[in-house]
């Protein structure tokens, strides 16, 4: 059974430790709410040292703008 959890009356929810462990989050990791259907998707932003070098190798040649688009 998957791990579930309940909205408190303040509207919060506390990740199960079996999830918290297995992604490796820790408190102050800050999440994005992404709306999916009728749920949403959880995820982890991002810190900025970890996007460094993310695009590297990246050419910006043959790039479309939006006066290419039909």
């Amino acid at each position: 059974m998957p791990e579930t959890a309940t909205l408190s009356a303040k509207f919060q929810i506390s990740i199960p430790k079996a999830i918290r462990t297995a992604q490796h989050w820790e408190a102050g990791l800050t999440f994005a709410f992404i709306p999916k259907g009728t749920g949403v998707l959880l995820v982890p932003v991002p810190k900025r040292e970890a996007l460094a070098g993310i695009a590297k190798g990246a050419s910006a040649t043959d790039y479309r703008d939006r006066s290419d688009r039909v």
